[in-house]
């Protein structure tokens, strides 16, 4: 398991707590990339940036046409996880209810709720909406010439400092590090992690697939005889994620409309080896796992409930709290092959480390391979509006 050490307890000398004070003006918490379970958002993030004004739901494009039976399903189920409590009491409404056809579920929403629309700070309405799925990957329990990569547990030496021990204005604020005789220091990247041997592996992956699975942050291994095994984010070296698609395109080895998820993993496959791995090793996140049976259920995001396929979304944990109801009306997409838009209720259950901001979301699509080349098309300009109990 992670180490999460108050301070006190990690370290005696106060001068450290004065250098990390001083360093971590700069310094910001990193939530994993999608699905695992995760360290907890903050419990109470800023409100988002929206205007005083409420729109009406016939305003919202796509809304009569949205299946209001499966998002209101989706909201009994997930709506649990909300520490508000305006919404904690209609979330028993709708548990109590008995509502099951189309236009019960459509009235208990609108009778329920206002839609207030989501700005950035800068005033715009505009951001960007991404998807995430639960990968399905081979894996063996030794390594050959084909699986040559380890899926890696927590080291032992990998701690999380919990800021809120030096200074109440740094609560639910964390760093990653590992101790260094007398230092805390940073944990080693990507780069360094790898080069350094592993006597504990969980299993044994291609490297691309590897990759891919800490970017989704948990999946399904299937091994030679059938066996299937979850593999759960566990923890990350407390690096930021950088995305590759961009520097591929950049150094032209991808068109600029074919950086999906496919087109970069296809890549990867095909120039496997120190060409691969110096375009991974731009991310320099890593994300280490612990394994457990897999029960064939959905994942749990990092609110702690399991994820309905296209009902869920991750967002930036300080600007939006967990178990918030969302309209997205998502479009003119970035990437060849996608489907042109994405109109539908969803309520936040996750966190990513690269979801910032308030006009932002990662979409999930549900586990395995068809979820994942659709999940891999998505970068749509987003339009956000939060539902506000009445």
């Amino acid at each position: 398991m992670t180490r999460i050490l108050s301070v006190q307890t990690a370290f005696a000398p106060l001068a450290l707590a004065g250098l990390l004070l001083s360093a971590c003006a700069s310094t910001t918490s990193t939530p994993p990339v999608s699905t695992g379970p995760a360290p907890s958002p903050p419990a109470t993030p800023p409100p988002t940036t929206s205007p005083a004004t409420t729109v009406s739901f016939a305003s919202l494009v796509g809304w009569a046409e949205e299946d209001h039976v499966a998002a209101l399903d989706a909201f009994r189920a997930g709506c649990g996880v909300a520490k508000d409590p305006a919404m904690a009491r209609v979330c028993g409404l709708a548990r109590n209810a008995t509502v099951q056809d189309e236009p019960g579920a459509r009235a208990f929403l609108e009778a329920n709720f206002r839609v207030e629309p989501v700005r950035q700070k800068e005033g715009s309405d505009e951001g960007l909406l991404t998807a995430y799925f639960a990968p399905q990957y081979e894996a063996r329990m030794s390594r050959n010439a084909e699986f040559t990569v380890p899926v890696r547990g927590v080291p032992a030496d990998l701690v999380v400092l919990d800021l809120g021990a030096f200074e109440p204005s740094f609560v639910g604020k964390k760093i990653t590090g590992h101790v260094e005789g007398p230092t805390f220091a940073p944990y080693p990247d990507r780069a360094e992690i790898e080069a350094t041997p592993t006597d504990k592996p969980l299993a044994w992956m291609r490297p691309e697939e590897l990759f891919f699975l800490q970017i989704q942050g948990s999946g399904v291994l299937v091994l030679p005889d059938g066996r299937r095994v979850r593999a759960v984010f566990a923890g990350t070296n407390g690096r930021p994620f950088v995305g590759i698609a961009n520097a591929m395109r950049d150094k032209g080895l991808l068109p600029d409309n074919n950086t999906s998820g496919d087109a970069i993993r296809a890549w990867l496959a095909d120039h496997r080896g120190p060409e691969a791995d110096a375009i991974m090793r731009l991310n320099p996140r890593y994300v280490f796992f612990k394994t457990l049976p897999d029960d064939g259920k959905e994942p749990v995001g990092s609110a702690g409930a399991p994820l309905p396929p296209g009902r869920a979304i991750a967002i930036d944990p300080s600007r939006h709290a967990m178990g918030e109801l969302y309209w997205l009306d998502a479009a003119a997409p970035k990437l060849a092959g996608a489907f042109p838009a994405y109109r539908r209720l969803a309520m936040t259950l996750d966190t990513g480390g690269a979801i910032k901001g308030d006009v932002r979301a990662d979409l999930y699509m549900g586990s395995g391979a068809a979820a994942g080349a659709e999940a891999g098309r998505v970068r749509h300009t987003l339009r956000l509006y939060r539902l506000v109990p009445r």
